[in-house]
């Protein structure tokens, strides 16, 4: 894991493959950071409990195709 410091309104840029993904620090308060995502549509962004949701429907998908075909 990479960890980094970033004050209000610096940001980072991250690179996969031609595409490239900005995140921005907005704002810093006691327990939270707000940040801003600028990323190309194609790229799916989402909080991790929603990816892992998202994930396992897809994997429960490919499992009922595979039931199904055999």
């Amino acid at each position: 894991m990479l960890v980094l410091t970033r004050r209000k309104f610096e940001q980072l840029v991250i690179t996969l493959g031609d595409q490239t993904v900005l995140v921005r620090v907005i704002d810093v308060g006691r327990d939270r950071v707000r940040l801003g995502i600028t990323a190309p549509k194609e790229v799916a962004i989402h909080r991790e409990g929603v990816a892992r949701r998202i994930e396992a429907e897809r994997m429960e998908q490919v499992h009922s195709e595979e039931m199904a075909m055999t």
